[in-house]
């Protein structure tokens, strides 16, 4: 991928970060606290919100291995380079799961520095 291609793609994704953060507030969070959810089910869980972020982040992480396990299982090698494209993994899926990935890793990043603040 040349530069312009991936800072292309990079622009677009921080733009995607930021609408899925914003749009989810309603549904996940509470009008006082962005991290509500990770806190009560750490709760619920009797575990402190970022291990209870991490075992909700885990489903993601893994539906993103699964999908490079498609990827590499049928992999064809044509001079020199790797061309695969499985029925059942589509760009929009691989959009979708990097995105929840980072999405998680930017909430961790909050719950951990809240706590320092704290």
């Amino acid at each position: 991928m040349n530069i312009e291609k991936f800072n292309k793609m990079l622009e677009e994704r921080i733009e995607k970060t930021r609408k899925v953060l914003d749009s989810k507030n309603k549904e996940y969070a509470s009008d006082m606290d962005k991290l509500h959810n990770f806190k009560r089910a750490g709760n619920m869980l009797q575990c402190s919100p970022e291990y209870a972020l991490v075992g909700m982040w885990t489903k993601h992480i893994i539906s993103l291995l699964d999908i490079v396990d498609k990827i590499n299982k049928e992999d064809v090698k044509l001079s020199n380079m790797f061309v695969c494209k499985p029925d059942d993994v589509t760009i929009a899926m691989v959009e979708e799961k990097i995105g929840d990935a980072i999405n998680y890793l930017i909430l961790l990043e909050a719950l951990i520095k809240e706590r320092y603040e704290a």
